[in-house]
């Protein structure tokens, strides 16, 4: 699987879980942390959880790795590693406090409004 591919499907979980305000980040030319950076954010603490094992149960249901999930306990911020792949998950009143968007405004967006990848 590739990296546009392991996006899309980190997209399709934190969708189906309602995440919102979902954004991609190109980071192939901006960093050597990963090729996409995910953002999105959850409403309550079982939201965001509820996002983040999506995402990891999505990725291990097609034999991927998950490198690290960091924050799940307090779910204000996880950080779920899929290599390629970094998702972001944020609890609504932390994300525009830490703004990664602003922060790596260098970076495209990837996504259009209905959240498939651009070009």
């Amino acid at each position: 699987m590739n990296s546009k591919e392991l996006l899309e499907l980190a997209v399709k979980a934190c969708d189906s879980k309602r995440a919102e305000n979902i954004i991609a980040l190109d980071m192939k030319e901006v960093s050597l942390i990963a090729d996409y950076f995910l953002i999105c954010h959850g409403n309550n603490e079982r939201q965001v959880q509820a996002i983040a094992r999506e995402v990891k149960d999505q990725a291990e249901e097609l034999g991927l790795e998950v490198k690290k999930i960091e924050g799940f306990d307090h779910a204000r911020w996880v950080l779920v590693d899929l290599d390629f792949v970094v998702c972001h998950i944020f609890h609504k009143d932390e994300r525009s406090y830490y703004n990664l968007e602003r922060l790596w405004g260098d970076a495209d967006s990837v996504l259009d409004e209905n959240l498939k990848l651009k070009g």
